[in-house]
């Protein structure tokens, strides 16, 4: 097999294709290097996920990272981090007046990325991938007790020495 049989790859090349675009269109706007994460963050807030917590659960990583990251954000004055009024314990996350002017120019440069790859793949793959990316995938595939057993029979017998 070669790295182009496995759809993950394509998948991460094209958020690669995406994410390097949207870079470019907001330096090019004036706005400055924006990391990786912190698009990803601001992506999360504009979705309406707002906890630091759900953030980094969302996005695989620790809440140090997540929290180094959001303070960087807060220090370019893209994001705000205020009391939830929910629960006392907790803070969220708001877009600050900054992020809300870079949110605009955000979303045009998609909009400019997104005509860019239909122009390059045609109108109907766009919307075909749309449809599939946004279809209901369910819950990640995970072992089960069923198909998890086999395997650790097999581990057990290796351990053993008798090969059964």
């Amino acid at each position: 097999m070669n790295a182009a049989d496995y759809l993950i790859v394509p998948l991460l090349q094209a958020f690669c294709w995406f994410d390097d675009g949207l870079q470019a269109q907001l330096q090019e706007k004036g706005w400055g290097h924006v990391t990786r994460p912190q698009s990803m963050v601001m992506v999360n807030v504009v979705i309406g996920v707002c906890r630091p917590s759900d953030i980094a659960r969302n996005l695989g990583i620790s809440r140090q990272a997540i929290h180094s990251t959001i303070n960087q954000m807060i220090e370019m004055g893209m994001l705000e981090l205020t009391d939830d009024p929910l629960d006392g314990r907790s803070k969220i996350l708001s877009i600050a007046a900054k992020g809300l002017a870079m949110r605009a120019d955000a979303n045009e440069a998609v909009q400019l990325l997104t005509a860019e790859l239909a122009r390059r793949i045609g109108k109907t793959n766009v919307a075909n991938l749309a449809v599939a990316l946004g279809a209901d995938w369910g819950q990640p595939l995970l072992p089960t007790p069923a198909n998890a057993a086999p395997a650790k029979r097999k581990a057990k017998s290796l351990q053993r020495g008798d090969g059964a």
